[in-house]
């Protein structure tokens, strides 16, 4: 009997991820499939741990059936993310960048081709990126985004936090006057609490000065 479960169990398993790696072998690049079947694999993650939940916890059918609907809707999210991403590279600046990371695409503008120093006023000539970054969520309207400021450690930690917060918040307002809802888009300030680089250096601080914009599907 065990094993008849343990079959059961593993034969859909097996159809799911071999259908995740043929959706992502459509996909262009290695980056994308390899993003499409995290997707998949973190899909069939869940969806095995609804199926305990839901069912009695132990019966294997249904562990398995919640792998194999969870595998095919993240392999689903992975293809759609894939999609959004080669729009926004398509549609942006090209010191702008555009990482899918298999659940959420994190797109981040350096903070020199968007403000002067010190300042939160979008600099009126490089608002398209931001506008069309905006259209981008309209077209692909199944998402929460985050936007988030980030700056180096000069100055005062109160001073950066305060300036990295008005930076997302000047970021979303433009999202907001493309026509994506504000209960879509969060602002978020962190100052300089998350370097991505060494403050030691000036390319170090520079790095650090930017804004990220967390694309996260529902």
């Amino acid at each position: 009997m065990e094993a008849m479960q343990m079959t059961l169990a593993k034969t859909p398993l097996i159809l799911v991820l071999g259908g995740a790696m043929t959706l992502a072998a459509c996909d262009p690049t290695l980056e994308d499939r390899t993003r499409t079947r995290d997707g998949a694999l973190i899909g069939a993650g869940i969806g095995a741990a609804a199926g305990a939940i839901l069912g009695d916890g132990s019966r294997a059918d249904e562990i398995a059936a919640g792998a194999a609907v969870g595998g095919l809707i993240g392999a689903g999210i992975g293809q759609e993310l894939d999609r959004q991403a080669q729009d926004l590279r398509n549609s942006v600046d090209n010191r702008i960048t555009v990482t899918n990371t298999g659940d959420r695409l994190v797109v981040t503008a350096p903070q020199d081709i968007l403000f002067a120093t010190d300042s939160a006023s979008l600099r009126a000539d490089l608002q398209s990126d931001i506008r069309a970054i905006g259209q981008n969520l309209l077209q692909y309207p199944n998402s929460t985004v985050q936007v988030i400021g980030h700056t180096d450690n000069q100055g005062s930690a109160a001073y950066n936090q305060d300036l990295s917060e008005r930076r997302a918040r000047a970021v979303a307002g433009v999202l907001y006057e493309v026509g994506v809802p504000a209960g879509r888009v969060q602002p978020i300030g962190r100052g300089e609490s998350q370097p991505i680089a060494s403050n030691q250096t000036p390319e170090g601080r520079q790095q650090n000065r930017r804004v990220e914009i967390i694309i996260i599907p529902n």
